[in-house]
């Protein structure tokens, strides 16, 4: 029992379990007889009763109520809505006929008061009754006597041959109100698995307030969640464990897609989920491949009809459009001119005849048009920032935006000192000073060290964390890759300005090092080298986005966190309440990443500038840049001096960009986070020793800590869990980085990636003045387009990453948005109903306050002619390809 005092929270203390509302409402269900069994849903409303009778009326109503109906929702799965044939499906229909398809048992909250041993569970079978709006019901009917007590779980049975899906139960019949489970979860067969499914009251309790009946079952639920690092994972288990990233490599199929093992002293990397596939013959190390990745079944919700994920539109991409476009596209070259790469948006490629893209038209609308009954066109929308600005790729300025509105904005940081030099050994990788010189940018700008006094001289730098990969990636075909650093001014209108471009590439067979810089010229030679050095710069800026500001920072390091939380925490546990919404699917999307995406030869090592390097270079990143308290948002941004603190300023921090839109609109979603994550957390932890008594929540962070982030076990910026506040910055970083972070580099990634030279993802060509000869010099002075042209990815890496930026930009129509719909379990609290109500109000008014800032013309990094404004934090959003939209999770 929480200890009491004057304060609302106190409130929380009542811990029964979930037979009514609580404090001065109650929830009551008025189920029309003629209808519940065949296909109305129980109507809900609110009666107001006194709160001083609340826990006696509720004991009373359960020792009273002998009639209790039990009313099971189950949504029917893609396979259900597509066929009724089949064995399995036959038997179940027999089993609904004969009324024998789940075994229902209600638990009692509390032990026999009397013998101090668990109460005889009571038990019905249920029948189906009837379906409506894509749901199916089941009743059952139960005798309860009048010492049973309160009911804290329920158990099921599926008694048929085939897995379904639950997404809830209502006990309707006591007096004070009919009781929401919610399940929202997989129940595999009996004859698949012959354990019991238990399903917790809506109720929150900590381990220590857990009703004596249900402490056997709290903890037998996650020692079968956590399994016994065993045998084979197969599709319908839920166990949670963790492993290293083995199975990217594909050694038994050719030595060339052999790859290193991620996780370990050699190549640092988080925890994924283990699925144990036996290793291949060639690398005893490596898991071997196969066409399903495990996934726990609840993670996997896309079968069900009404929660389709775009992950399905991935993966039909993936496996039936790139087929026909290596099909369609003959060898490796390049686009013929600019017309051909505008004619993907205003006229289409026509794709092979072939069996595979026969449903794409239905699966991918958007971006499959049929013109025929044999014949399939892939036909882009034009993004929106060509849609405004044909020529924006072209302007430095956009070029300078992008750095801070763009779909990469975590990457800009403050030049501190000046010359730039290198941290990496001058023996191996050639002199350590950049050719960046004070002269070079006093060309440019006045004066260079006022400048840098004045915080006026920005940087996007990936000179050391590329420059040992260049010789490697250089060894690979149609490929090559430089150190690089560009170097901005922040002019007097708030905007940036490019003032250099360096370009490196190590020692490497008797040569020298060699750099170079590119500036912005007005001679026609330079204004192309210029052109080329960007697009140099914009490969790398695009592989280190996706390599580690959005796959590593998000997808990655949240695979942990999701792992840790389904085997520590119970589903009665207030905190898994609160995370669940938010490491819900990223888990199946990251599996498919892992089988067709960031997999040997997958699509981002055959289009992207690192090639076979690339996870590697993603498993350097973790060990060098990767800090658990510097994904705060705050932090991030005083770490790259893109801010410094200050308690008087909004948000505490004052930013030495004001117009720096990704922080500016992200420090609103933060602080709404941080708000209702401090108001939630102090409803359950009023005082410090209830954190420190929390054996659950301990062994979850503990987890995180040495096993999920096990290789960084050791670090002495990891935070420690002691107090309600060391927890509100634990899960406002958790939270923020599924959420606002995630969206920020994600969903844009189409508007600002989708028309490709605005953001090559590889640099397929070396610059023509690396190693200059006499025929090469000609024919990029003779015709300098082509030049550029070839540098860019062919027609097949182009499209094949048109279409995969098109669907993970792509918001589905069942998208969950951040504080936008309170979930059931939260609903029946008020005082936790009070704080999300007050959550969703704030993000209701961050919407208003970014489109004022998008409307404010003096804010010139958001708006302006042909600007697209800054969209990509609003919380909300339609469904499609919108740019804006912040989701609960990462589901795409």
């Amino acid at each position: 029992m929480l200890k009491t005092n004057s304060t609302p929270q106190t409130l929380i203390s009542i811990h029964k379990p979930f037979l009514s509302g609580v404090g001065n409402i109650a929830s009551f269900t008025i189920a029309h007889k003629s209808s519940i069994s065949i296909t109305k849903r129980p109507i809900k409303i609110q009666v107001p009763r006194r709160a001083t009778t609340c826990i006696k009326a509720l004991l009373a109503s359960a020792k009273k109520s002998a009639d209790v109906k039990a009313i099971i929702t189950v949504l029917p799965s893609v396979g259900d809505t597509l066929t009724h044939l089949g064995s399995s499906q036959g038997l179940d229909i027999a089993d609904d006929l004969l009324g024998k398809s789940l075994l229902v048992e209600l638990v009692a909250a509390e032990l026999d008061p009397k013998s101090g041993v668990e109460k005889a569970s009571i038990k019905s079978y249920a029948h189906k009754t009837g379906t409506d709006d894509n749901e199916i019901y089941y009743e059952s009917s139960f005798e309860i006597p009048e010492d049973f007590g309160e009911v804290g779980a329920i158990m099921i049975e599926n008694e048929h041959h085939k897995e379904i899906y639950v997404k809830n139960i209502v006990l309707d019949g006591f007096s004070s109100g009919s009781v929401e489970v919610t399940c929202n979860s997989w129940i595999q067969s009996k004859s698949d698995n012959p354990y019991k499914r238990i399903f917790f009251s809506n109720k929150s309790y900590l381990p220590s307030q857990t009703p004596s009946g249900l402490k056997r079952y709290r903890e037998n639920e996650l020692i079968i969640l956590r399994g016994d690092g065993q045998g084979q994972r197969e599709k319908g288990d839920r166990i949670y464990d963790y492993d290293v990233y083995n199975d990217l490599g594909d050694p038994d199929s050719s030595d060339d897609l052999a790859r290193p093992v991620l996780g370990g002293a050699k190549h640092p990397y988080p925890r994924r989920c283990r699925t144990d596939r036996p290793r291949t013959e060639k690398d005893p190390l490596s898991e071997s491949r196969s066409d399903r990745v495990y996934v726990p079944r609840d993670e996997a919700f896309s079968e069900v009809k009404k929660l389709t994920f775009s992950a399905n539109t991935v993966y039909s991409v993936l496996h039936a459009l790139i087929p026909s476009l290596e099909a369609t596209i003959e060898g490796n070259q390049r686009f013929p001119s600019f017309t051909d790469i505008d004619t993907l948006f205003t006229g289409g490629l026509e794709l092979g005849d072939t069996p595979r893209i026969g449903l794409l038209g239905n699966i991918i609308p958007r971006l499959v048009k049929v013109v025929s009954h044999t014949k399939n066109v892939l036909h882009f929308e034009t993004p929106e920032m060509i849609d405004r600005d044909k020529f924006a790729w072209l302007r430095d300025a956009e070029f300078a935006r992008q750095t801070l509105a763009g779909v990469n904005p975590c990457c800009i940081k403050l030049v501190t000192e000046l010359p730039l030099k290198s941290k990496l050994d001058p023996e191996v990788y050639g002199s350590a000073e950049s050719a960046i010189t004070k002269e070079l940018v006093e060309e440019e700008i006045r004066s260079c060290m006022t400048a840098l006094e004045q915080k006026k001289l920005f940087i996007l730098d990936y000179h050391d964390f590329l420059l040992p990969y260049v010789n490697k990636v250089r060894q690979l075909k149609g490929t090559t890759l430089y150190g690089s650093r560009t170097l901005f001014f922040l002019t007097s209108n708030g905007t940036l300005r490019p003032l250099a471009i360096e370009l490196t590439r190590p020692p490497v067979n008797g040569k020298p090092q060699w750099k170079q810089v590119f500036k912005p010229c007005w001679d026609a030679t330079g204004v192309w080298l210029w052109r080329l050095a960007k697009s140099h710069v914009l490969a790398h800026d695009s592989g280190y986005h996706e390599l580690v500001s959005h796959w590593l920072r998000t997808h990655c390091c949240t695979e942990p966190y999701i792992i840790a939380t389904s085997r520590q925490l119970s589903a009665m546990h207030p905190i898994y309440k609160l995370l669940h919404p938010h490491l819900r699917y990223t888990m199946q999307i990251n599996a498919l990443a892992r089988g067709i995406l960031i997999n040997a030869n997958g699509l981002v090592e055959s289009a992207f500038s690192p090639g076979k390097y690339s996870m590697e270079l993603s498993s350097v990143a973790y060990d060098q840049l990767w800090h658990f308290d510097l994904q705060a948002l705050p932090a991030d941004l005083v770490s790259r001096g893109m801010a410094v603190e200050d308690p008087t300023a909004p948000h505490g921090l004052k930013l030495t960009i004001e117009d720096y839109p990704f922080a500016s609109d992200g420090l609103l979603i933060w602080d709404a986070i941080k708000q209702w994550v401090t108001d939630y957390v102090s409803i359950y932890y009023p005082e410090a020793s209830l954190i420190q008594s929390d054996n659950e929540l301990r062994e979850w962070w503990t987890e995180i800590r040495t096993v999920g982030h096990g290789d960084k076990k050791n670090e002495p910026w990891w935070p420690e869990l002691k107090t309600p506040e060391d927890l509100i910055g634990i899960l406002t970083i958790i939270i923020w980085v599924a959420s606002g972070h995630h969206a920020a580099v994600n969903f844009g990634q189409f508007d600002f990636g989708g028309y490709f030279p605005n953001r090559p993802t590889i640099a397929r060509t070396q610059m023509p003045t690396e190693d200059p000869n006499d025929e090469e010099m000609a024919n990029f002075l003779k015709r300098p387009e082509e030049f550029l042209l070839e540098c860019f990815p062919s027609q097949l890496q182009a499209t094949i990453v048109m279409a995969v930026l098109d669907v993970l930009s792509n918001h589905s129509p069942d998208e969950e948005y951040i504080g936008k719909e309170i979930q059931p379990y939260w609903a029946e609290n008020k005082i936790v109903k009070a704080a999300f109500e007050r959550f969703n109000g704030q993000l209701k008014e961050i919407e208003g306050i970014i489109d004022s800032r998008n409307a404010n013309t003096y804010l010139m990094n958001r708006t302006g002619a042909g600007v697209v404004p800054y969209k990509l934090l609003k919380p909300f959003s339609e469904a499609g390809v919108t740019g804006k939209g912040v989701p609960n999770s990462i589901s795409i």
